[in-house]
C-alpha cells in the first residue's frame, strides 16, 4: 500500500510538471511571436497619427489579450479596445499564420470576438468582467482599487483613437477632460460582485463598488 501511494504522488507530480511546463511555453510562445510587419501598415493606415513606438505598443497589447484568453481557459474573453481589435483582425487576415498562432499558442482555435464595452458607465457584460480580471491580474493591479489601468484598457485613450473605447478610474472626478464620457474601470464587475486578485474568480465587495468609481488616469 505504501509503495502504491509513493508511486501516485510520483505521477501526479510528473503531471503537475508536464502540465506547468506545456503552459509556460505556449505563453512564452504568444509573447515571442513575430506579427506580420503588414499588420502595423494596416493599423497605421486606419490610425495614421501613430508613430512606430505607438504601433509596436498595440502588437504588444494584443499579445497581452491572447494571453489572457489563454488564461481564462476557453471562457470567452472580450475586446475592449479598438484599436488592439483592428491589430487582431488584420491578424486573422493571415489564416495559416494565424492557424499556426493558434495551435501552437492555445491549441484550439481563437474565435475573434468584435470590440465590446460596458453597457452603460457602471454595468458590463460577463466577457469584460473578465478580460478586466485577467488583465488585472496580468498587470499586477487590483481589480477592485486600481492604482492604473491595465494597458488593454488604457491603450485607447493614451493613442488617442477616436472610435475608441475609454476607461477611467476615477470617473466622478469633474475636473477630467472626459467626465460624463469614460467608463467606470473600478466598477466592471460590479453589478453582482467585484472580480478577485487573478483568474476568473470574484468576490462579493458589497456597498464598496459604489465608492470605487473616481477619475481619469
Amino acid at each position: 500500500m505504501g509503495m502504491n501511494i509513493i508511486f501516485a504522488v510520483i505521477l501526479i507530480v510528473l503531471l503537475l510538471v508536464f502540465f506547468y511546463n506545456k503552459r509556460k511555453k505556449r505563453i512564452q510562445f504568444i509573447t515571442s511571436y513575430t506579427f506580420p510587419a503588414s499588420i502595423k501598415q494596416k493599423v497605421n493606415t486606419t490610425y495614421p497619427h501613430l508613430n512606430n513606438d505607438q504601433l509596436e505598443l498595440v502588437l504588444d497589447t494584443l499579445k497581452s489579450f491572447f494571453v489572457i484568453s489563454f488564461n481564462a481557459k476557453l471562457k470567452p474573453v472580450a475586446m475592449p479596445s479598438q484599436v488592439v481589435d483592428l491589430a487582431w483582425h488584420q491578424f486573422i487576415l493571415f489564416t495559416k499564420n494565424y492557424e499556426f498562432f493558434c495551435k501552437k499558442g492555445f491549441g484550439r482555435f481563437l474565435h475573434h470576438t468584435p470590440t465590446e464595452a460596458m453597457k452603460t458607465r457602471t454595468t458590463a457584460q460577463e466577457g469584460i468582467k473578465r478580460a478586466w480580471r485577467l488583465a488585472c491580474h496580468l498587470d499586477s493591479i487590483n481589480p477592485k482599487s486600481p492604482a492604473h489601468l491595465p494597458m488593454l484598457f488604457a491603450i485607447d485613450a493614451k493613442l488617442k483613437i477616436e472610435d475608441g473605447f475609454f476607461y477611467s478610474k476615477n470617473c466622478k472626478d469633474k475636473s477630467s477632460a472626459n467626465y460624463g464620457n469614460d467608463y467606470c474601470a473600478a466598477h466592471i464587475g460590479c453589478s453582482s460582485g467585484c472580480g478577485g486578485s487573478s483568474g476568473d474568480s470574484s468576490s462579493n465587495c458589497g456597498s464598496s463598488c459604489g465608492s470605487g468609481c473616481g477619475g481619469g488616469d
